[in-house]
């Protein structure tokens, strides 16, 4: 699938008041590139892997409004169908009727350009390099593992473990903090005998790697459906047993459907690594899953969010069991009484 990119260069005040322009004329969802420093509370929403470096603010934004383009090379907006000049003049009249009212637009120049879906997909990866986890040594699918560390960077020797991870469009690659502190956390608590549910598996890491860590079989619950496939290549990828982890599609904190085909009180160890206010809901409902004496992990909270997911631990009935920090990130493991 092609699309046509209309990507103009304006000033960070002006931003918003484009974006609403333009959504009068059909063009929605636009990627807003600027470097105005992300709020520790933008931070923690994005709740992503890999946070891009940042330049010094220089009041520069740059907006890109995307629209497939059709076999006969027009595009369709609203259901007109046009042609991408015809567009593009669209565009520049709204931005010079903003012009007009004696807005401050910046240079207000238009680039139009074409673009694939594999281009959106693929070109993070250039951020993703093989890691270590402890002594645990995570390789990206497009990447061959290193004989040898890099200049500067220290001799972990032969791993205990080697996970090949491709995320895919699903959240989780390990390297983030929160990512981590579960995977501690399930190495600890893991036993053969492991009935594990994971809930917001995304990539499915943390499923196989307590797979690896000798759980006997996990499920995994997601919103997204695009974890369906990433955690099949990646078990794929690690030669796991397609029959040892099971994937469904769909909220388990307010659909009964989900809840009952997850089971009650069947899991040994329930691992969420989700935001702190998620977690808040998820708990009271996820105590039903867990076995008596089963064991709750969970992760994504920031320092500042850690009471709140301890009174919801508490408030469920649950027993703290000990909270574990890197960096700004805590990962609190409490146990459901027997």
């Amino acid at each position: 699938m092609k699309w046509v990119r209309f990507r103009i260069k304006t000033v960070t005040g002006a931003e918003d008041i484009i974006i609403s322009t333009l959504y009068d004329i059909g063009l929605e969802g636009a990627q807003i590139e600027d470097k105005i420093p992300l709020s520790p509370l933008e931070k923690e929403q994005m709740f992503v892997d890999i946070l891009p470096d940042v330049q010094a603010d220089d009041g520069i934004a740059y907006l890109n409004f995307f629209v497939e383009k059709q076999e006969d090379g027009t595009v369709s907006v609203e259901g007109e169908t046009l042609e991408i000049a015809e567009l593009q003049r669209r565009i520049e009249e709204e931005l010079e009727e903003l012009k007009s009212f004696q807005l401050d637009i910046g240079e207000g120049s238009i680039t139009v350009d074409e673009t694939e879906d594999i281009d959106w997909i693929n070109n993070w990866k250039q951020y993703f390099h093989q890691f270590w986890i402890d002594d645990i040594l995570v390789i990206p699918s497009w990447e061959d593992a290193q004989a040898e560390p890099k200049p500067g960077e220290p001799d972990h020797g032969e791993p205990s473990l080697v996970l090949h991870i491709d995320p895919g469009t699903a959240f989780g690659t390990g390297m983030h903090e929160t990512t981590q502190l579960c995977i501690r956390q399930l190495r600890r608590y893991v036993t053969p005998q492991t009935e594990l549910l994971d809930v917001g598996t995304g990539s499915g890491i943390l499923s196989i790697l307590a797979l690896k860590f000798g759980a006997g079989h996990a499920i995994g619950t997601d919103l997204d459906p695009c974890a369906v496939e990433a955690v099949a290549q990646n078990c794929r990828a690690n030669g796991i047993d397609p029959s040892s982890f099971e994937m469904f599609i769909g909220n388990i904190i307010d659909t009964p459907e989900v809840q009952e085909r997850v089971g009650f009180e069947k899991y040994d160890i329930v691992v969420a690594n989700i935001l702190a206010e998620v977690l808040v809901m998820l708990t009271p409902v996820i105590v039903r899953q867990l076995k008596p004496g089963g064991i709750y992990i969970t992760s994504g909270i920031l320092d500042i969010r850690e009471d709140m997911v301890r009174k919801a631990v508490a408030d469920a009935g649950l027993e703290l069991l000990e909270v574990t920090a890197q960096g700004e990130w805590r990962s609190v493991t409490a146990r459901k009484p027997l």
